[in-house]
């Protein structure tokens, strides 16, 4: 019986609600990632729960309005199969180095995908205490499309969901401790005809020099794979 129910919820995701979980999935790794690198202090932030988690998500009004307005572009660039990359990266606001890069590959099925991208980010100030900066360099990104599954059970998605935050919170095991004033810049690879808005400008990669690189675990959808990347710099 019960597998019948399993069997039940088994379906093919629509375009449109793939796009969404995609995106939800940004907006909630891009909090997560703030709390649990201490980018911001943890009475900033506010409990909600989200895949069978307990998550936090920040409750700074210019955070949440930042993270909202990249947001509201990547809703429509994810529903135009336009993304094929997003980046978040923090940075020491005294030295302007990047010290961790967090890495979100997504890939499409072959017939979908335009190779040529452009990577962009938001120009406008997330709170006073971070803002993110422009760089006049373009960068085209390659996209890899893997095996992506064509039938999965809600459970099984979230299953792979849950991997992800548990890797992101695990993170402080092996990643140095943040030391000092940081800030952070979400960067997005768009194809090169996506519309760019007039406060998203043109980017550099943002890499992390001589930096280490741990990959995490990814998950899919019918319509998306989205695998997990994290660079960080080595402590002194």
């Amino acid at each position: 019986m019960a597998d019948e129910k399993e069997k039940s919820k088994t379906h093919k995701l629509s375009l449109k609600g793939s796009s969404k979980l995609v995106a939800e999935f940004f907006e909630y790794s891009i909090n997560t990632i703030l709390f649990q690198r201490g980018v911001y202090p943890a009475e900033d932030f506010s409990p909600v729960k989200k895949y069978g988690l307990n998550m936090l998500v920040s409750s700074d009004d210019q955070v949440r309005a930042y993270i909202k307005k990249i947001m509201s572009q990547l809703n429509k660039w994810m529903l135009g199969g336009k993304i094929t990359k997003l980046v978040v990266v923090i940075t020491d606001k005294e030295t302007e180095e990047h010290i961790e890069r967090w890495q979100f590959d997504v890939s499409y099925p072959p017939a979908t995908v335009d190779p040529n991208t452009l990577q962009v980010q938001l120009l406008s100030k997330p709170s006073k205490r971070s803002h993110a900066q422009n760089s006049g360099d373009k960068e085209n990104a390659a996209l890899d499309a893997g095996q992506i599954p064509q039938e999965k059970t809600e459970k099984e998605i979230q299953d792979e969901i849950q991997a992800i935050f548990r890797q992101i919170t695990a993170s402080v095991t092996f990643l140095p401790q943040l030391d000092g004033n940081c800030t952070f810049n979400v960067l997005v690879y768009a194809d090169q005809d996506s519309d760019v808005p007039v406060e998203w400008g043109d980017s550099d990669a943002k890499e992390i020099k001589d930096g280490e690189k741990v990959q995490l675990r990814g998950f899919s959808t019918s319509n998306h794979k989205v695998d997990t990347l994290v660079s960080y710099r080595l402590a002194d």
